[in-house]
C-alpha cells in the first residue's frame, strides 16, 4: 500500500467506550470485560463470541497477548484488558498452554504484575529476554548499538557485531498468532509508543541505537514490524485507550491522564496510531500543554511497507454507542 495511492484505500476502526469503566483512574475488569467482548463481536461481525475469536484464530494456534508493561500496571497495557482476552480465548475453547502472555523485558513484567495475573488465570507467560534470540532471524543495518546485558551478541567481539537486532525464539519458534494490545501513552521520539512501537521494538534485541534517534525509530519500527516472524502473526490490535496519558513516555504520570473509558479495533496498526497521535494532542489542547507535531515519516514508511494506510483521512472509525 504505497503512501502515494489514492485516499480510496480505507483502514476501518472499532472504537468502544465506557465511561464507568474507571474508577480512580483504575479499570474495573467488570466493566472492562463487557466492554471488551462488545468491541470485538462489532469488529468481528459476528453474533457470539467464539465465532468472533474463531474468525480471527484457529484452535490449533498458540497466541501470543503481547502487552506494553514498562509504564506500569495503570499507564501500560491494563490487567483488566488482558483479563478479557485471556477469558475469551479461554471460553473459546484454548488451553493454558495456547496463550502466552509476552513482552520484551521480564522485570517489566513482573513489576506490572503481569506474573501474578498469568498465575490466576492458569496460562503461560513469557519475556522475550529470558526465552532467548533466534541466530537465522534478525534486523541488520549499518549503524552499530551498545549492546546491553541479555542482547544476543553482548560480550561478544568483531567488526560486525552489534549490527543486528535477532528476533525472539518466541516468534520463530512459539507463537502462530499475536493479539496486540498497547496503551494509548506518548513517546517522545515516535509521537506514541502504540500498536507499531511496542510490538517492533518488544520483539528484537539491541534497541537501543534506536531509541535515541527519531529517524533511526521512524526506518527501524515499520521494518522490523515487516519481518515475517513479527507482523505476519498479527490478528488483531487493540489500543487500550482506557486511559490517555499525553506526558512520561515509560513512566505512570496520572497529573498528565485522562480516562477516556475506549477500546480502539483494529488490524491496521498504522491506523491505530495515527488516531492516537491526535487523540494525544487533543487531550493536550483541553489541558493547555504544548501541542507535538506528528512526525509523519514513521507512517509514510509504514505504509510504503504495506503496514496500514498513511493518513488520517483513509481511517474509518465506526463507534459504537455508549451502552
Amino acid at each position: 500500500m504505497s503512501a502515494s495511492n489514492p485516499p480510496t484505500q480505507k483502514a476501518r476502526v472499532v472504537v468502544v467506550e465506557d465511561r464507568q469503566s474507571l474508577q480512580a483512574f483504575r479499570p474495573l475488569p467488570e466493566r472492562v470485560a463487557p466492554l471488551f467482548n462488545r468491541g470485538l463481536l462489532a469488529f468481528t461481525k459476528r453474533n457470539d463470541l467464539r465465532t468472533a475469536w474463531l474468525s480471527l484464530v484457529q484452535t490449533q494456534d498458540v497466541i501470543g497477548i503481547k502487552v506494553f508493561s514498562a509504564p506500569g500496571t495503570i499507564s501500560g497495557t491494563r490487567p483488566a484488558l488482558v483479563q478479557a482476552v485471556v477469558q475469551g480465548l479461554q471460553q473459546a475453547g484454548f488451553g493454558p498452554r495456547q496463550i502466552v502472555l509476552w513482552d520484551r523485558h521480564e522485570a517489566d513484567l513482573k513489576y506490572a504484575g503481569y506474573y501474578r495475573l498469568a498465575q490466576e488465570l492458569g496460562i503461560q507467560i513469557e519475556a522475550a529476554d529470558t526465552v532467548g534470540y533466534e541466530d537465522e532471524a534478525f534486523y541488520d543495518k549499518p549503524f552499530i548499538g551498545n549492546l546491553v546485558y541479555g542482547d544476543h551478541e553482548f560480550g561478544k567481539k568483531g567488526d560486525k557485531i552489534g549490527r543486528k537486532s535477532f528476533v525472539t525464539r518466541l516468534l520463530t519458534s512459539r507463537l502462530t498468532k499475536i493479539i496486540n494490545l498497547a496503551p494509548l501513552i506518548n513517546h517522545n521520539q515516535a509521537g506514541v509508543s502504540g500498536t507499531l512501537y511496542s510490538l517492533a521494538l518488544g520483539s528484537v534485541d539491541n534497541t537501543l541505537r534506536f531509541d535515541q534517534s527519531r529517524d533511526r525509530l521512524n526506518e527501524a519500527i515499520p521494518e522490523i514490524w515487516a519481518l515475517p516472524q513479527v507482523g505476519d502473526r498479527v490478528v488483531l490490535n487493540v489500543t487500550d485507550a482506557l486511559l490517555c496519558q499525553y506526558q512520561g513516555e515509560l513512566r505512570g504520570l496520572l497529573h498528565y491522564s485522562t480516562p477516556l473509558g475506549q477500546l480502539w479495533f483494529s488490524r491496521d496498526p498504522v491506523a491505530l496510531d495515527l488516531l492516537a497521535t491526535e487523540e494525544l494532542n487533543r487531550q493536550r489542547q483541553r489541558t493547555g500543554w504544548p501541542l507535538v507535531k506528528p512526525d509523519q515519516e514513521l507512517f509514510v514508511n509504514a505504509a510504503l511497507l504495506e503496514l496500514g494506510v498513511g493518513e488520517l483521512r483513509q481511517v474509518v472509525t465506526e463507534r459504537l454507542p455508549q451502552p
